[in-house]
């Protein structure tokens, strides 16, 4: 017999989605960032110049509490459905102001103490780094737990109901956990759709909400009449808390869109940030910054692969390809030499003796099992250490650290009228698809999620994924 999410979540007999379990998790978690961002800073300090004695800053651990209460304000507790990218801009901001409220304070009242400014200023980008790194841990860990989450009611059962359904399912980090489904359609009622069973009509929806205390709903009828869906929003809305209606709009901007009241008519102002030169001198300078402060960085790194390269195998330390950047315009990215150097030979002899890779090899133009890889080449795949190079590319303005991937032209022809968009920005070093699965999903969804980050592209949503590569990094996820 099917088993389905609402038992295996132990639902009704255990309500799901404590939303005061969620806030602790996360409240103690920003605790503990806050409170290793602080102490590394203060003794690090004392360490290396040994002026400025951590029994001096005890006095004002109190005030960490400021930083909860900040968090608090916007929303952070639990953060239910709250984009990751809106949760690193409000807990960067959140952060910057309280830090600069409690220095500012300190330094003002020290009543002849001395205090290191940079250990203020240590702090600060520490908690910057740490209290979203946290929290992404959090989710990792804790985000497949009973407790974890807010149940949900999605009203319609159609294509778009099973597209948020998936969704919410394939990113449970958000925090809404879909319990139930209603749609009017007696054809579909009784179906078990991604293990969720659509239990009846719409109008059981009050019933559901009061009996089980469900406080957030997701009306999914786009193609419904629009007198319906105002009758539905009308009957329903004042039975959850939390409403979300999905609009026909699929392919707009989802990131910084404002809702707007025209004389009593609603509207939606879609800002395309990339026709912004502001924006797009930001992300140059970020870009350029960033690529200086990681190649000196990782100065030493680079010799260590080169002579390992060199070593392992015969042949050139770098390779380059020509690929497509911003406008359509070719460049060659540079990367290190992953692959034997009759690699070309290699892969048609294996597709020739093992023809069932060859499905594999056109649909994504990879292998799970690449002939063709050298042992360091193979070690460099998986850490994408290979990729380092491209900072070259960044720095003679033909990629970007974060972009879309950089394609070929025979590529051209997958993206259909996406292509476009593509050509909108530079290709990126890293990017959505790298930390989104990488290798681990289709094509298709590849496309898509480039279209997604030019379509919603900001400083912020560059940040997020800068901080998810180094997870990703680490673990390897969908790397080969």
């Amino acid at each position: 017999m099917l088993k389905t999410r609402q038992q295996a979540w132990g639902w009704p007999k255990l309500r799901l989605g404590y939303a005061w379990m969620m806030s602790l998790g996360f409240l103690a978690g920003d605790v503990v960032s806050l409170g290793l961002a602080v102490t590394l800073s203060v003794w690090g300090r004392w360490i290396f110049d040994g002026q400025y004695y951590p029994s001096l800053y005890l006095a004002w651990l109190p005030l960490l509490v400021f930083f909860p209460l900040a968090y608090a304000i916007v929303g952070l507790y639990p953060g239910v459905g709250m984009s990751p990218v809106d949760e690193l801009r409000w807990l960067s901001l959140m952060t910057t102001l309280v830090y600069t409220v409690l220095g500012s304070v300190i330094f003002l009242v020290r009543e002849g103490e001395t205090y290191s400014r940079l250990v203020f200023l240590i702090a600060w980008v520490l908690s910057l780094l740490m209290i979203p790194i946290g929290r992404g841990m959090l989710r990792h860990f804790a985000s497949g737990q009973a407790w974890w989450g807010q149940p949900v009611i999605i009203l319609g059962a159609g294509k778009t109901g099973e597209l948020v359904l998936r969704t919410l399912l394939h990113n449970p980090g958000l925090g809404l956990k879909p319990v139930v489904l209603l749609d009017d359609d007696p054809a579909k009622q009784g179906e078990v759709l991604e293990g969720v069973v659509i239990r009846g009509g719409v109008a059981q929806a009050p019933q559901l909400a009061q009996k089980l205390k469900i406080s957030y709903a997701i009306v999914a009828m786009p193609g419904v009449d629009p007198r319906r869906l105002v009758q539905i929003l009308e009957n329903y809305g004042h039975c959850f808390e939390h409403l979300l209606v999905i609009p026909d709009l699929f392919g707009l901007a989802s990131l910084w869109v404002e809702s707007k009241d025209l004389a009593g008519l609603l509207s939606l102002e879609v800002r395309q940030q990339l026709l912004l030169p502001l924006p797009r001198f930001t992300k140059a300078c970020i870009d350029f910054c960033l690529s200086v402060v990681i190649g000196l960085a990782c100065f030493p790194l680079l010799l260590i692969i080169a002579a390992l390269i060199y070593l392992d195998c015969p042949g050139p330390i770098f390779y380059t390809q020509a690929r497509l950047g911003r406008n359509g315009k070719t460049f060659y990215a540079v990367k290190f030499r992953s692959m034997l150097p009759d690699a070309d030979q290699i892969l048609a002899a294996y597709l020739e003796r093992f023809p069932e890779y060859q499905q594999e090899w056109e649909q994504d133009h990879k292998l799970k099992q690449d002939p063709r890889l050298t042992r360091v080449g193979w070690w460099l795949r998986r850490t994408s250490l290979d990729e380092l190079p491209q900072l070259w590319n960044v720095l003679r303005g033909e990629m970007s650290l974060v972009g879309p991937r950089p394609i070929v032209t025979d590529e051209i022809p997958k993206y259909e009228e996406k292509y476009a968009l593509y050509t909108r920005v530079k290709p990126g070093i890293t990017g959505l698809w790298q930390v989104s699965g990488r290798n681990n999903i289709s094509y298709e969804e590849r496309v898509n999620l480039d279209a997604y980050y030019v379509r919603n592209w900001s400083v912020w949503l560059d940040f997020y994924i800068l901080l998810r590569t180094i997870w990703v990094v680490l673990m390897a996820d969908g790397a080969y």
